[in-house]
Order: C-alpha cells, then structure tokens, then sequence
C-alpha cells in the first residue's frame, strides 16, 4: 500500500501501525539472530513512509531505527481512566510483571492517585520463545487489588503464572491490563482458566468472536489515534500524547 501511494506520487506517507510488529525483536539476544524489529522500519522507509505512528511500543528504542519522525502514543490514560473507575484505589497495587516495566507501574501509579507498586521477580530463557520463570512477589499485596500491566498479551503464559503468583500471596483479585492483545497459541484457553478477574486490552489489534470471552474488555485505541492524526497534520500539539498523561 505504501509504495502504491508513492508510486501514486504521494506528498507525504505516515504509516499509522498501532501494533507495531516484531517489536519484541529489538536486540540480539543470541548470535546469528535477525533484529526484525529494525527490519520492519527499514522495509516502511524503503517502500516510501515519510512518518510512522505507533501505540506503546515495546521498548522507546525502536523510534530510532526508522529514519524519520516516529509518533509514539501511549493507551495509559485509557486504561488508567477504565480501571480507576472500577476498583477501590485505596486498596490498589500496580504489578510490573518485571522489574523493566516498573516505571511504567510508576506512571499508573501517578495517574491513579500514588497508589503502591509491585513487581514480580522473573527469569527467561533466550532459547525458549514466549516463555518465563516467574519468582517471588516483590511488595505487599495481601489483600488488595493487583493490576498486573504489560504492553501485550502474547500467550498468556506469563501473565497467569503473575496471577497465580499474586493470589497465593494473598492478593483479593487480580485484573490485567494490556495494550496489545495478540492473544496466540493458548493464551485464551489459559486466561479463561486462570484466576484473574478482568482482562482489559485495547483494539490496536483485532480480536476475532472466537477469541473473546466473559470477562475480556476491550477498549476502543480510535479516539487517542483520531486526535493524534488531526494534531499531527495541523500542526497542532501532541506533547500530552505522546508523554501518555492527556
């Protein structure tokens, strides 16, 4: 489509990929391994894309592989708005499922009025995909709500051993926040299975029927994306979006 609309002598090209593919694949996690995520910026540039605009981005780093501007907008303030209107935010506890995403728990944590955070100490095996070990809770959880946040939901594997982590250190109820819902593999099986009381994803990818189940949620990313695309082209300010607190 972006070498037809260059073909098509175009004026400017913004790719608007809210699932940004590959993404995981930022770095060589062992030799003789493809950086894909690169990749995939490369292939936009050379097909004729002037910009690109993505939502959460798996890690920051990715903006600077493609050569040009890089839109880089955050659902946070969709799913911080959601959650905040559902639980007692004085018994809440934003769970980091790792210890590399405790600034984003920070970040809900300000969103939400400075409630405490958590994170759940786990180990992974570059040579086994989408696979993790999950350790022990690191923080008190004992008989609050737990929001476990993470950027996607790929099979599911390490989001449930998060729940059950919580629960069995006494946590009320767990609720999971994601931006991304790839769900594959096992990923539904395992989340209709697991203790966890919602599943609250965003639209950035399309869920199919079969994929949904009683207590998924799914948020609709069109508003944040519309405004975006409009502030973008009239040269308007897009500092609110792209720091994730508007």
């Amino acid at each position: 489509m972006v070498d037809a609309l260059k073909r098509a002598s175009a004026k400017r090209i913004t790719v608007v990929a809210p699932f940004y593919g590959y993404a995981r694949q930022d770095k060589k996690h062992r030799g003789r391994e493809p950086i894909s995520a690169r990749l995939m910026a490369d292939l936009f540039k050379t097909a004729g894309a002037d910009r690109l605009m993505c939502v959460d981005l798996h890690t920051s780093q990715i903006q600077g592989f493609f050569d040009g501007p890089v839109d880089h907008l955050f659902a946070l303030p969709l799913l911080t708005n959601y959650v905040g209107s559902k639980v007692d935010r004085k018994n809440l506890v934003i769970v980091s499922p790792d210890s590399g995403r405790v600034r984003v728990a920070e970040r809900w944590s300000e969103l939400l009025g400075g409630c405490s955070i958590a994170f759940i100490h786990k180990t992974r095996d570059p040579r086994v995909p989408n696979e993790a070990t999950v350790g022990k809770v690191v923080g008190d959880v004992k008989g609050m709500t737990c929001v476990v946040i993470d950027d996607m939901i790929d099979t599911a594997g390490t989001v449930t051993k998060a729940v059950d982590a919580l629960i069995d250190a006494g946590a009320k109820d767990v609720i999971i926040a994601a931006t991304h819902a790839v769900l594959s593999g096992p990923a539904v099986d395992r989340l209709k299975k697991s203790r966890v009381s919602e599943v609250v994803v965003t639209n950035t990818l399309p869920i199919p029927e079969e994929n949904r189940f009683d207590n998924l949620t799914v948020l609709s990313i069109a508003p944040l994306l519309g405004r975006a695309i409009r502030e973008v082209f009239e040269d308007g300010s897009v500092t609110s979006l792209f720091d994730g607190h508007s």
